[in-house]
């Protein structure tokens, strides 16, 4: 059974993939990471970048078959398994939106939920067909909406959709999960969302339905989404507002992980809670649970941040929060955070069906008691971090991996641990107790191992789980059974049939007792004791062995008389005699009533450890108030390390000198490992140092312990991670130093300190104040470095120095100049000028004193900087003083300090105004000058081109106007009549090309060789389908009840069609009788509106019928009569094209039927005779074949087109092939006795002003006439044709390139003139080169060889003029219409435009451009109406304006001739129908057609099955097609479909 399950925003999770809440520009290893074990096998290319997102990543998903499914932003991304290549995009938003420009959805501070408008992404029906594999997707657009689409690609539409099923907030939550229901096999949606958020109206983008207002959980068939839900469980009144983290299914249940949330105050008022739903068609609550991360948190942690099932284990992983202050400052606490296992089994054990967030039936049972049971993480598997924020677990290879993100954005993988290590338990109590549901006792092995690894002998259980409890481990006990007997036995939960014990005197091996089991019992020896019997008896062993099993045990007693306390005693396997008081041999003799063996009758004292100070003893024995010592620990400083270590910590405190051995002792809390390190040095009494060794990231319990005595706790120390630079500021300073330098970063506070490298590596140490995320220090001189040096800050921890960030030194500051300025009687500004620079000077950087009189100064308050275009002025004013004319008069300097730069600065003169007012004028009147003349220069230069263009321009028109009347009357085209044999398609790929035009991919199913199939090799259930279209009544019914479907679309009417086609290949007459009822139905729609729109457009399944019909039937009339002009047109339209300049890059030649594909801007180019020489090749080892060719190209044809033409001329020359594909080739220029290659881009090929390189050409390689040309064979590295892009041009150059000369003075300003309209005489000429051929190929349409039309065009055009007579219609436009519409329109036109579907040729856009123009002219020719042209009509219109009439005539007279001749009689028609089928056997696999007509039925199966239902007469057909429904249902279950 498949389950898909995931919610939003999550992570990845088996087996389906779950969105992973990222970040945006993220890159996707870690997805490739986790998603690689369900991804075929594909490598990424080494080197290729990763697929990058410049929006959020929300939502993350993978499927076996189609790829990674991103969701980022508002945007939904397909993307390969090695996540390097985007297969498709889809764009989700309501309104049209760019997928690469960032979203603005800013998250709020963690723990708290993040903003994402995708809620699901939820693959399921993985192992189903191509098109039967679905993605459902839910978003907050269309009101929280949700889709269905195909998995294969997101540009395929989509199937199902409906508004209100996710939460349509951005902060809303929603989990989902697709499961297959065990009623009804169907797919159903389980949601668990928040609906209504406490927003205003502003901010809220959604107002959802009056009955979401309650709802928390809602269930849908996945086939219905536009109905109704299948099931609610809606809130408790007071439950408050539900934030739901996931969504999995486990042992047959659903569940949802969540808490309460108040999304206004962020408080979260209760703990974690799980809810639990059956995996059924309808909701039924089971009951939920609360979750208790609390362990180590005196607020206990009620945030449920990530979840992760490891469902081989039954185990589910939840990383929870403790609740954080807003401020995003706000410190987190060394255990903020904790990652918590939990075992499902408990879980669902104590979910209660009382609820008090859910309205259940249970609650009116309940009473006030509705709280939800508490469940407990497994013990020992807390894992205790300051910021974990996301977890995922996978089980490989019986060991289990997680993954663990934390909110700096590392990754922590957890090691590999085992599923259960069973090995390290000795014991059975041990191994019960440890409560590990993989370990259990082994009886015949006596040891702990899984349940698989135990032998199991005959019938007889050996191996105890942990249900059981350690109190059926097997255990020998020794008891008084009587005053003079003490019995030995063995208790615990084994079953055996047979054992035998014995008791053993070990001194001296004499055997005690000896005895066999009693029926259903165990094995009991009974010793008889004397008072003597502790004296001789100081150890025993003892033996039960059985038929599966055996124990063996040693006792050892001691002088138990010399023991004087009860507890010691007993704890040194004695007993104790009550009534005596005193410790006796426990086979000594003793009354029954006062023989004590239990542990609980004393109590065995045990030392509570000091909280904080401990307390060592230093003599044994001694009294503590004479030889002991008190040490106390204050403080560990740092507490806070690199994962390197620390090699200096001091630890503080007292008595440190009176111990002689110190260590420190750290316990992790990813680990049970623990470290011990010994002191390094104690300082004094109170001081003492220790070197602590690298770690790994995490925090530690320190405690140290002295002399072997009791650990004394001593805080925690936290292990970071190395400390990394994000931000220096500024990043330029001055050579003279002394700049407050800032840098920004994480985990500063490890740091030994900072050094500037620079100079050879030249290194200094800087004194520097660092917090955790920032470093503050002074840049140090440079003065005696050369030039500007750049250094680089690095920061050395421990013995390691870690790249930070460069600074840039530059030249120090120039002050030119100081100005002082009156503010006020008691205020003064003073102004320094200084050169404008780079340098970000701060307040705390300078220093200013302005200097006056004898030897006074005042010092001067820095205000701000402000720069202009040439100077940058410092404004600092002085305050609180008399502001008087002397101190301005007598003011000397300013002395500027500035870091480590002392100066002074003079005061700055100012020019006279006097000087202004006489150099003023002068300047003003040059420069009028001097504009007056350069004006006058430049106007006659502009006459003077103008001029000259004119004159080119003039000259250009008499020139082309002339070129082309004289080609009009002299051009004559060299028609090749014999081209060889025409290279027709066989019918299967004929008929597949007009069935389906645009859906390539269903061609490979259809074309599998057929021949050796057996027609009878059909499944039952094809067969039974095979005999039910046959059924008039029920096909016409079907066709009919599909067309009125809304979502039968116009692709699915046409590609039902060609299906119904290919199924009834072989019934061409059967075939017919359905087109025949199918088009008198589309009549009586047509006849109500407008029958002349009648078979104008493809918009039912009759009119695809039609043509298909046309296409089968016509075949052989188009290949006999109409394929050779046909052909021979393409191959003189060609011609044509060739003998002009065609530009590769646009695909425009100056010889064109078309305006928009005509090349205008063409150069002037001469024809080049060439000699081709072909190299000879084992494919062409013929003796006749010519290999030497002359060969015509044009000089600016570019090596690939001179390529085509020499492969042409070889195939004209020849009559066949070349051995080799073009790209296969090369070609080079022999000049003398060498050789150069000839290629369309190489080192010398031109490139002009805008990067566009120019191609190369026959010209730009100076090829003349007579030039012998080598075609060789490659040896490696063939390529395709290449693609060129905008970077490249041909014949065609950028506008900047207009006017230069580019290959020489011949060339110069040729496309500065050049008009469009000048050469339309081309359209004409090429008209006029094929116009014998077009006459040819429409003649042979419209012509009735030996005055016969074809069967299938007299036949339906008998029916159309029948059915015209039948219906009263008189005006014989109709029929005619109906006609054309059903013969050219829909056939022929179709032909005419696409020669590919007949002739194995390639068309090109060129071509496809020119037949449009020509089936234009075809068409109307058909028309009735009369055409009126002007002057500014389109030239593809006027091109054939003038023969349109005559072959309107031409076409009357077709019509009429058909219609004259007699009809067909039926015989005649199903004996050309039964030629035409028997043809056609075994050309397509009609068991896919079949399969694919099913598909459409069953998607429509109820509409149809009521349509039948309604319908007299078709009863049978109903039971037929149950029955059909039925044999297909029992096929799935037996393969994947």
């Amino acid at each position: 059974m498949e389950v898909s399950g995931r919610k939003g925003p999550a992570r990845p999770r088996s087996p389906t993939a779950r969105p992973l809440p990222l970040q945006p520009l993220l890159l996707l290893p870690l997805a490739a990471l986790l998603l690689a074990p369900r991804a075929p096998a594909l490598a990424a290319p080494e080197g290729a970048p990763p697929w990058r997102s410049e929006q959020a990543i929300g939502a993350l998903a993978a499927s076996r078959k189609d790829g990674v499914f991103v969701a980022s932003g508002s945007c939904l991304h397909q993307l390969d398994h090695t996540l390097q290549r985007q297969l498709s995009r889809l764009h989700q938003g309501p309104e049209p939106g760019n997928c690469s420009e960032p979203v603005a959805l800013a998250p709020p501070a963690r723990p708290r939920p993040a903003s994402s408008f995708s809620k699901l992404l939820l693959p399921y029906r993985e192992g189903a067909g191509a098109h039967s594999r679905l993605l459902l997707t839910g978003w907050t657009f269309n009101r929280g909406g949700c889709e269905v689409r195909p998995l294969a690609s997101l540009n395929l539409s989509k199937l199902r959709s409906r508004p209100e099923v996710v939460s349509c907030h951005p902060r809303g939550s929603t989990a989902g999960v697709v499961y297959q229901a065990p009623e009804d096999q169907r797919w159903y949606l389980a949601v668990a969302a928040t609906y209504v958020l406490p927003e205003s109206e502003a901010l809220s983008k959604c107002n959802p339905a009056a009955s979401d207002l309650d709802t928390a959980i809602t269930l849908q068939d996945t086939e219905k989404l536009f109905t109704e839900e299948d099931g609610l469980l809606k809130l408790q009144a007071g439950a408050g507002t539900l934030h739901f983290v996931d969504a999995f299914l486990w042992n047959s249940s659903v569940y949802f992980p969540y808490y309460p949330y108040n999304y206004t105050s962020g408080a979260v008022p209760r703990a974690t809670a799980m809810a639990r739903i059956a995996q059924s068609t309808r909701v039924d609550f089971q009951g939920q649970v609360t979750l208790d991360c609390s362990q180590g948190h005196p607020d206990g942690r009620r945030l449920l941040l990530s979840s992760s099932l490891l469902e081989p284990l039954g185990l589910w992983a939840g990383v929870f929060s403790a609740a954080v202050g807003r401020d995003p400052g706000t410190r987190r606490s060394p255990a903020t955070t904790a990652l918590c296992l939990f075992r499902m089994s408990e879980i669902q054990e104590k979910a209660r069906t009382c609820s008090s967030d859910f309205q259940t039936s249970d609650n009116q049972n309940c009473g006030k008691d509705t709280e939800p049971n508490s469940v407990q993480p497994i013990e020992s598997s807390t894992l205790i971090h300051s910021d974990l924020t996301s977890v995922y677990g996978t089980v490989v290879l019986n060991r289990t991996v997680l993954f663990l993100g934390t909110g700096d954005g590392q990754l922590l993988k957890i090691r590999r641990i085992r599923v259960a290590n069973c090995n390290k338990h000795q014991f059975c109590t041990a191994c019960l107790m440890a409560m590990d549901p993989h370990c259990g006792w082994c009886h015949s092995l006596q040891r702990c191992t899984f349940q698989d690894d135990c032998k199991q002998v005959g019938n007889t259980q050996t191996w105890l789980d942990v249900s059981s409890g350690a109190r059926k481990c097997p255990k020998i006990q020794i008891m008084r059974s009587g005053h003079y007997q003490t019995t030995v036995t063995v208790l615990g939960g084994f079953s055996t049939k047979y054992s035998w014990c014995s008791v053993k005197n070990t001194g001296n091996n004499r055997e005690l007792c000896k005895a066999k089991n009693q029926p259903l019992g165990t094995c009991s020896c009974n010793i008889k004791t004397t008072k003597t019997m502790d004296k001789d008896l100081l150890a025993i062993s003892v033996s039960f062995n059985s038929d599966s099993w055996n124990l063996t045990e040693k006792f050892k007693f001691t002088n138990c008389s010399s023991l004087k306390e009860c507890s010691a005693c007993v704890g040194a396997t004695c007993a104790w005699c009550e009534n005596e008081k005193k410790c006796i041999h426990p086979f000594a003799a003793c009354d029954i009533a006062d023989y004590r063996k239990n542990q609980n009758v004393c109590q065995v004292s045990r030392k509570s450890p000091p909280s904080r100070g401990g307390r060592f003893e230093a003599k044994k024995n001694a009294k503590i108030n004479q030889d002991s010592q008190i040490f106390s620990i204050q403080s560990i400083m740092p507490s806070k390390v690199s994962t390197l270590g620390k090699s200096d910590m001091i630890v503080t405190g007292f008595n440190f000198t009176q111990a002689s051995n110190i260590s420190m002792i750290l316990k992790g809390t990813s680990t049970c490992d623990q470290d011990v390190i010994h002191v390094q040095q104690v300082l004094n009494d109170t001081h003492m140092k220790f070197s602590l060794p690298s770690s790994r990231k995490e925090m530690k319990a320190v405690c140290i312990q002295f002399d072997e005595g009791d650990c004394i706790p001593a805080g925690t120390l936290s292990f970071v991670a190395l400390p990394w630079c994000s931000f220096i500021f500024p990043a330029t300073t001055w050579v003279s130093g002394g700049q407050n330098i800032t840098i920004e970063g994480q985990n500063f506070d490890v740091i030994d300190s900072l050094i500037i490298s620079h100079e050879a590596k030249v290194e200094s140490t800087v004194s520097e104040y660092c917090t955790e995320t920032q470093c503050y220090f002074l840049a140090p001189s440079l003065k005696s470095s050369k030039g500007r040096p750049k250094v680089s800050v690095k920061m050395k921890v421990q013995d390691v120095l870690l790249d930070c960030r460069t600074l840039q030194y530059l030249d120090d500051p120039i002050f030119t100049g100081y100005r002082v300025e009156f503010e006020g009687d008691h205020e003064l500004d003073v102004k320094i000028q200084k050169e404008n620079d780079n340098f970000n000077i701060s307040r705390k950087d300078i220093e200013m004193t302005l200097f006056y009189g004898e030897n006074d100064q005042l010092n001067c308050s820095f205000e701000n900087i402000t720069r202009s275009q040439d100077l940058t002025t410092v404004l600092c004013k002085i305050k609180g003083f008399k502001v008087t004319n002397d101190i301005i008069a007598s003011s000397k300097k300013v002395r500027v300090k500035l870091g480590y730069l002392e100066l002074g600065v003079e005061q700055e003169s100012v020019p006279s105004t006097w000087y202004f007012l006489i150099v003023l004028p002068v300047l003003l009147v040059t420069v009028i000058f001097v504009a007056v003349i350069v004006t006058r220069y430049k106007s006659k230069e502009l006459s003077r081109k103008q001029s000259q263009q004119l004159e080119l321009l003039e000259s250009e028109l008499r020139k082309e106007i002339r070129d082309g009347f004289a080609e009009l009357q002299m051009d004559k085209l060299d028609v090749v009549d014999s081209f060889g044999t025409v290279p027709f398609l066989d019918y299967k790929h004929f008929a597949l090309r007009t069935f389906f035009p645009e859906s390539g991919g269903f061609t490979h199913i259809f074309t599998e060789d057929m021949h050796s199939r057996d027609p009878g090799d059909k499944n039952e259930s094809l067969n039974a389908l095979d005999a039910l279209i046959c059924n008039k009544s029920f096909l016409v019914t079907v066709i009919h009840t599909l067309e009125k479907q809304k979502s039968f679309s116009v692709k699915d009417r046409c590609l039902f069609a060609s299906f119904l086609t290919i199924a009834l290949q072989t019934k061409l007459v059967y075939l017919t009788s359905i087109l025949e009822v199918l088009t008198r139905d589309l009549m009586e729609q047509s006849s109500n509106m407008q029958p002349k729109l009648m078979l104008r457009r493809t918009e039912s399944v009759v009119e695809k019928l039609l043509t298909n019909w046309m296409s089968v039937c016509l075949s052989g009339f188009l290949r006999e009569t109409v394929g050779e002009p046909f052909y021979l047109l393409v191959t003189t339209l060609n011609q044509k094209i060739n003998k002009g300049p065609v530009d590769v890059i646009t695909s425009k030649a100056l010889y064109t039927l078309n305006e928009d594909w005509l090349l205008w801007q063409v150069p002037e180019f001469t024809t080049v005779a060439l000699n081709a020489v072909f190299e000879k090749i084992p494919e062409n080892e013929s003796a006749d074949v010519c290999r030497s060719i002359a060969v015509n190209v044009l000089d600016c044809d570019t090596i690939g087109q001179a390529k085509e033409k020499i492969f042409q001329a070889f195939l004209s020359k020849n009559g066949s092939l070349y051995g080799l594909q073009l790209n296969e080739i090369g070609l080079e220029l022999q000049l003398g006795t060498r050789q150069k290659e000839l290629l369309d881009i190489d080192s010398s090929s031109v490139i002009l002003e805008d990067g566009i390189t120019k191609l190369n050409t026959i010209g730009h390689y100076e090829i003349s006439n007579g030039s012998t040309i080598s075609v060789f064979k490659k040896l490696s590295n063939f390529t395709s044709d290449v693609e060129y892009s905008e970077h490249h041009c041909h014949l065609i150059l950028p506008d900047s390139e207009a006017f230069q000369d580019v290959q020489g003075k011949r060339h110069r300003g040729k496309h500065k003139f050049k008009v469009k309209e000048m050469y339309l005489t081309k359209l004409l000429s090429t008209k006029v080169a094929i116009h014998s051929v077009l006459e040819k190929l429409f003649r042979s349409i419209w012509s009735l060889p030996n005055s016969k039309a074809p069967f299938a065009i007299k036949y339906f055009f008998d029916f159309l003029d029948a059915q015209a007579e039948n219906k009263k219609i008189t005006d014989p436009d109709v029929v005619h219409i109906w006609k054309t519409n059903s013969l050219p329109l829909r056939f022929w036109v179709n032909i005419l435009k696409n020669p590919q579907f007949v002739f194995d040729i390639k068309k090109t856009p060129h071509i496809d451009s020119c037949l449009s123009v020509i089936a234009q002219a075809f068409m109307d020719a058909f028309s009735l109406a009369e055409q009126q042209l002007g002057k500014e009509a389109p030239t593809n219109k006027l091109l054939y304006a003038k023969d349109i009439p005559n072959y309107k005539e031409e076409v009357k007279a077709y019509y009429k001739a058909i219609r004259d001749l007699p009809p067909l009689s039926s015989l005649e028609m199903e004996e050309f129908l039964t030629q035409e089928s028997k043809k056609h056997e075994n050309e397509f696999n009609e068991e896919v057609a079949l399969t694919e007509i099913y598909k459409y039925i069953v998607k429509y199966f109820d509409e149809i099955l009521n349509k039948l239902e309604r319908e007299r007469g078709l009863e049978d057909a109903q039971k037929q097609l149950l029955h059909i429904k039925v044999l297909f249902d029992e096929k799935k279950k037996c393969k994947w479909v």
